[in-house]
């Protein structure tokens, strides 16, 4: 047994614990998995899991039935992630541990919001795409056709404004898991963060915000699976019952800017399960500085991303630190644009914010960019492909900026084994008139038939009104 979720149980008498599923039982109906792992888990509080309900209940969208009564339900499955969720007492932790049809056990973390350091009023709108699409190199794969179309990329954050402009197109489907982590039936797209505001709203436009008199989404064409998971309430059951309905969207890409302060071993089942059905984890690694980071931004088996301002400096706020392992000891991965980024703010607005959440989603669009161009590509051939892709500028320390800033261009050649070609924009011919009149010729008098001017002749005037 962990000895922090030990101390736990120690200290508590119970704690909400985190199981792997081993394939066969993954593989059963949910209720019936539900059923067979219930004896193992306990509620500890009836009259809380109650009050739970109800809060929840307030605070979602709409009212709905919730599919059984908080009170009376002792763990959840999450079948496409292959975990399930739940509180037990020191003799179901042991229980667990023992049952042959579970590989691990360990303590469930509570993780949050990785919000931005600053914010201020977005410049005018100009002609060109923000500064970050240009550094990445983007445009030059929008000029060779691919602009992520036909690429789901899952969007975990605080919701998303569905009203707003640039971003009415980008979504495929909504999902609002409310405080206890159930799902709210017909829920709208809508943004519950009111601090930022709208820090989902700002991230889902930097991955894929459509052109409107500002260019903002990296990938304009792709289309997200976006669920509000955060923040409030039961935080964990909120993200798995996210995460897993991403991955029964078919998003091979999930995008998440939240975590825990520094470094627990806790999520670590949550990122193998999602390598494991062929998703890339891109998330940010925190905004608290040098030597320090957030899991699950700082494992090894998802991409770091910490944030570097238009001068190629990395923010001062991005994190960094090193870890005793081979091979991936550092993080963040790479770095992308995440200073006075420019994207959506609920309201049909814009705004400038920075932090590691507004780096991250840069990657996330670049990632659908190359999807696009290579659907068969797996998880870590476009991982590989955007790290191998990066530089690292002269001036910026290795140890703040790892490997660098990204490449599209050369990410793209590493995958698909050729250099984006530009597509010729083809204007459509001139077509020539019947009688073989030259375009843009005025017409003869008497060619077509003339209407006559509207008169006002025979008609009363209106009486001049005075003031």
């Amino acid at each position: 047994m962990p000895s922090d979720l030990d101390a736990t149980l120690s200290d508590v008498g119970y704690a909400k614990v985190i199981i792997a599923l081993k394939p066969q039982m993954a593989a059963e109906h949910v209720a019936t998995a539900e059923a067979a792992l219930a004896t193992h888990f306990t509620v500890p509080s009836a009259t809380q899991a109650a009050r739970l309900s109800a809060v929840a209940e307030r605070a979602a969208s709409r009212s709905f039935r919730r599919p059984q009564p908080l009170p009376q339900r002792k763990v959840r499955v999450y079948p496409h992630l292959g975990l399930a969720l739940g509180f037990v007492d020191r003799q179901g932790a042991t229980a667990l541990a023992a049952d042959n049809r579970v590989e691990t056990v360990g303590p469930a973390p509570e993780m949050s919001l990785i919000r931005p350091v600053a914010s201020k009023a977005a410049a005018k709108p100009g002609a060109k795409p923000t500064w970050g699409i240009g550094r990445l190199g983007v445009p030059a794969l929008w000029a060779a056709g691919f602009t992520g179309t036909g690429v789901l990329v899952g969007h975990l954050d605080t919701g998303i404004d569905g009203k707003h402009p640039a971003l009415r197109a980008a979504i495929d489907e909504f999902a609002e898991f409310d405080l206890a982590g159930d799902r709210v039936p017909g829920a709208k797209p809508w943004d519950s963060d009111e601090i930022t505001p709208g820090h989902g709203t700002h991230t889902a436009g930097t991955i894929a915000g459509r052109p409107t008199k500002r260019t903002i989404g990296v990938a304009p064409g792709a289309k997200l699976v976006s669920g509000m998971v955060i923040e409030g309430g039961q935080v964990i059951d909120r993200i798995l019952a996210g995460m897993d309905w991403v991955l029964s969207k078919g998003a091979r890409i999930l995008s998440m800017s939240l975590g825990l302060r520094g470094y627990t071993p806790a999520f670590q089942v949550i990122t193998d399960a999602l390598r494991a059905q062929n998703v890339f984890p891109i998330f940010a690694v925190g905004n608290e500085g040098p030597e320090t980071s957030r899991s699950p931004g700082n494992y090894a088996n998802v991409l770091s991303i910490g944030a570097m301002n238009v001068q190629d400096i990395v923010a001062d706020f991005s994190g960094s630190q090193a870890f005793n392992r081979p091979g991936d000891a550092l993080v963040p991965d790479l770095v992308a644009p995440g200073v006075d980024v420019i994207s959506c703010t609920p309201g049909k607005g814009y705004i400038a914010l920075s932090g590691s959440s507004m780096a991250t989603p840069h990657v996330a669009g670049l990632a659908a960019l190359l999807l696009q161009a290579k659907p068969a590509a797996t998880a870590s051939e476009l991982e590989d492909a955007i790290v191998s892709s990066c530089k690292l500028p002269s001036g910026m320390l290795k140890e703040r900026g790892n490997r660098g800033i990204p490449d599209a261009v050369a990410a793209f050649t590493t995958l698909t084994g050729r250099a984006p070609v530009a597509v010729a924009t083809l204007r459509p011919a001139r077509r020539k008139p019947a009688g073989g009149r030259r375009p843009g010729a005025a017409r003869k008098r008497g060619s077509h038939r003339v209407r006559p001017r509207s008169s006002t002749a025979g008609r009363p005037r209106k009486a001049r009104r005075h003031n």
